[in-house]
């Protein structure tokens, strides 16, 4: 592997250097990148799609959205100032598709679902990506929201469905990538300030601009709660630059650093009569072997470096290649299980990629070819208390992948858009772990290969002036994650040397319609067939995961938008979800956590003096508890929250200032968003949400 990314390396080096040289008479592309293109846009997520708007995630190009065969949704720096999101999580949960469950009641640590995928780690199969660096984690975690600070963010692009031809492992659900503020213009700072109820408080302070061939955007943010219930507070600092060079009309290059650190508290479950009891409480103790959650924490440090480089060639194309550099220090103290360790995990990554739009025949066609080449040091070690005096155990893994990809867009007609794709990827898992105590649950020098392949066609009409018709046919694969593979965190150890990837199909059609030019009705139906799906089998703790589980995830996504210029915008969707097992002992059971039914319904009221209503409703319907195979236990319930916001929006001169308050969980509805089937072992258990709420704030731009 080592020697075909050097390969790949000298060829990407001596390509540059040589069309460098031959393509001095071509000209570039504007210096301002063409990402932020169509980024302006003053709606709500579900707004109407202008002509001319872009989406980079859909094909790792530029391309406007109503091309690309895929539902797309595009949410602006605008648009998260508006709704007053305080994290990446508030700003996507109101998307059809998209619905996040935590344990904690904030951020920190929830997990996303897309598409109906279900069960314990949907976060598997999202891909989750940082200005194009994949941010999911190579063991079986979520991702913490919280290192995205929302001020930071030029736009988040959803495309849901599948990915795997374009980035690989994860892709399968859908892809979510997270662009930052890059530097335009004339030098604008903001500063705003938000707090709320809870202990709410977020402060937010950032600069972009450009001077000459240079770009630039600073952005720093502290966002503090003490969370609605007892020992779920958080607290979390960041913040990053990019930098941009146009040293001529030939060569971009753009430097881009993010910092973060979180500290969190982790409240733990409550049966039913413990809610009762007191909703905010932590979870009491149960007995020695289950003490109080009166110690249980966390603690976060990441840094994400990404180089990019550019090079223009005109009807030559273009050459991408980005260098990325991510590096996670996590700390979690679980008094209540008597688990104490460190993580430190290293992403190391090169994605050259080479464009190339020209036409055949006299019909436009554009061509991309890449490659992703990652390596992902992973270690964790493992104490017997809070202090670390003591290590008992130390896990040192390796996750090294290459993936290569090709993909074609043609236009058979001016309206008729046909694609394909193709990749082909290899990946490593290797490593050994030591236990101090327990020495025959220790190993040494092992190692997995996956060799996994992913092919996709689809077809866009594209019909009216904004209107669309697609369909989409795509393989998927999920690699598993480290600790699928290797026993390492106390429960006994080995290495499963059988262990394979999860593999499957998805077919999509869809529709962005517009019987009039400011209405447009989306409505897209899916299925996504996996195979070989990754299950734990036998008794805990001697049991271990095997590819048993076949599923099936039936699902419709229906979106509607309609602008009545100057007085309201009216805006909503809804979504169907049916995961079932496909064989075996719970064939034809449904997966636990998946809603069958999830809606949104807002409206925009444009009132006298700047000011602006927006009621909005988010309903979630109910679904089996966890670990609920069989179907018998009762459900999670639905739930259906009200929010309220209004904001006054002046402007005096070059100051424009935005003051917002806001009421969330209006009816202060008492609800779940992730339970477990305890049976027959304990009680059901849950994790409060939140009631009522209330936010405001006040950011200015000069």
């Amino acid at each position: 592997m080592k020697k075909v990314l050097i390969l790949v390396l000298l060829f990407s080096v001596v390509s540059f250097s040589v069309l460098h040289a031959e393509s001095r008479n071509y000209a570039a592309p504007d210096a301002a990148d063409a990402s932020n293109a169509g980024s302006d846009n003053d709606y709500t997520p579900n707004a109407l799609v202008t002509m001319g708007e872009v989406v980079v995630t859909a094909t790792r190009d530029t391309q406007e959205i109503r091309k690309a065969p895929a539902n797309v949704s595009v949410i602006t720096a605008e648009e998260i100032e508006k709704s007053g999101a305080t994290t990446v999580v508030e700003a996507l949960d109101k998307l059809e598709s998209v619905q996040f469950r935590t344990s904690s009641g904030n951020s920190s640590q929830a997990y996303i679902d897309m598409r109906g995928i279900g069960g314990d780690n949907p976060y598997g199969k999202t891909l989750v990506m940082l200005d194009g660096r994949r941010l999911n984690r190579t063991d079986m975690s979520s991702i913490n929201w919280l290192e995205i600070p929302v001020d930071t963010i030029e736009k988040i692009e959803i495309v849901r469905g599948p990915g795997s031809v374009l980035y690989g492992d994860a892709a399968i659900g859908g892809v979510i990538n997270i662009i930052t503020k890059k530097g335009k213009g004339e030098p604008k700072f903001n500063v705003s300030i938000l707090a709320g109820s809870y202990g709410l408080n977020d402060e937010r302070v950032g600069i972009t601009g450009a001077a000459g061939e240079w770009t630039y955007a600073v952005n720093g943010e502290n966002n503090f709660n003490f969370g609605y219930r007892e020992r779920s507070k958080y607290s979390t600092q960041g913040g990053g630059f990019d930098l941009g060079y146009s040293a001529n009309d030939l060569l971009n290059v753009s430097l881009g650093v993010s910092f973060n650190k979180t500290d969190y508290q982790m409240p733990g479950a409550l049966t039913k009569e413990q809610m009762a009891q007191d909703r905010q409480q932590y979870q009491p103790s149960a007995g020695p072997w289950s003490p109080a959650h009166s110690d249980d924490d966390g603690s976060d440090k990441y840094t994400n470096v990404n180089l990019g480089i550019k090079s223009f060639w005109g009807s030559w194309g273009q050459l991408e290649i980005n260098f990325l550099y991510g590096k996670k220090d996590l700390q979690m103290n679980m008094a209540s299980w008597y688990v104490y360790s460190d993580i430190n995990a290293d992403t190391y990554g090169i994605t050259p990629k080479y464009i190339l739009t020209k036409e055949i025949l006299g019909f436009d066609n554009k061509v991309i070819v890449g490659v992703d080449y990652y390596n992902e040091p992973y270690r964790k070690d493992f104490f017997s208390d809070r202090e670390r005096a003591a290590k008992s155990s130390t896990a040192d893994f390796t996750r090294e992948s290459l993936g290569c990809y090709i993909r074609d867009e043609f236009s058979i007609l001016k309206d008729l858009v046909i694609s394909g794709g193709y990749r082909s990827e290899r990946t490593d898992i290797s490593g050994s772990n030591t236990d101090f105590y327990n020495p025959g649950n220790s190993f040494t020098d092992t190692k997995n290969t996956y060799s996994a392949e992913a092919y996709e066609a689809g077809l866009t009409w594209l019909w009216g002036k904004k209107s669309k018709v697609f369909a989409k046919y795509a393989t998927v694969y999920r690699i598993p994650f480290i600790d699928e593979v290797a026993s390492f965190n106390g429960a006994g150890g080995g290495f499963l040397k059988n262990l394979d990837k999860e593999q499957g199909i998805s077919t999509e059609v869809g529709t962005e319609f517009y019987p009039l030019n400011n209405l447009k009705i989306g409505l897209t139906l899916f299925r996504i067939d996996m195979e070989d799906e990754i299950q734990y089998v036998g008794t805990f703790p001697t049991g271990y995961n095997q590819n048993t589980g076949s599923t099936r995830h039936d699902g419709a996504e229906i979106s509607l938008s309609y602008l009545w210029e100057k007085y309201a915008l009216l805006y909503g969707n809804f979504t169907y979800h049916k995961a079932t097992y496909e064989d075996g002992l719970y064939n034809k059971k449904e997966l636990w956590l998946v809603p069958n039914r999830m809606a949104t319904l807002g409206l925009e009221i444009y009132l006298p003096y700047n000011l602006m209503l927006r009621p909005e409703m988010r309903y979630v319907g109910d679904c089996f508890l966890s670990q609920d195979y069989n179907n018998t236990a009762e459900k999670l319930d639905s739930y259906s929250l009200i929010n309220l916001y209004l904001s006054y929006k002046p402007s005096f001169g070059k100051l424009r200032m935005t003051a917002f308050v806001g009421v969330e969980n209006l009816a202060n509805v008492k609800y779940s968003s992730f339970g477990v089937d305890g049976a027959p072992w304990s009680a059901n258990t849950y994790y409060p949400m939140p009631g009522i709420t209330f936010k405001g704030g006040l950011s200015s731009e000069f």
